[in-house]
């Protein structure tokens, strides 16, 4: 237990952001189910075909927002558990502003419009930046 001891003892905000994090990648993988089933794109078909379904875009603006949280999630859990050992709050403050906001991304994607998506965009890269700086 010697290495949990020495953590901050506010690293649990730390934790309790990782966790919110998988309930929205849930929330996410729940709406691309309902997608599926809305648009009619069965599986193994990651992505519609616009030649096969009308609704292809629609379809694929839903899975693209998940996915796209899927390809960064690895490097923001990352960030996020290196960056809370020393700055445990700044970190959590910082991660639950990147959960916050890449939320309302997939939500923006999500209305088949891409250009939605970048609304809150900007908060991406300084988030993680400063969950892992020093």
């Amino acid at each position: 237990m010697g290495a949990i001891d020495s953590l901050p003892t506010e690293y649990g905000y730390v934790v309790c952001v990782l966790v919110l994090y998988f309930f929205l990648n849930f929330y996410m993988a729940i709406q691309v189910g309902a997608a599926r089933k809305k648009y009619k794109v069965f599986y193994p078909t990651l992505y519609a075909l616009e030649s096969e379904n009308k609704d292809a875009k629609l379809f694929n603006c839903v899975q693209r927002g998940h996915q796209n949280a899927l390809e960064n999630m690895p490097i923001f859990f990352l960030f996020l558990s290196l960056g809370g050992i020393k700055h445990p709050i700044i970190a959590s403050s910082f991660g639950l502003l990147y959960t916050v906001a890449r939320f309302f991304y997939f939500q923006g994607y999500s209305t088949g419009q891409p250009e939605n998506r970048v609304k809150f965009s900007y908060v991406f890269f300084p988030s993680s930046y400063l969950q892992f700086n020093d």
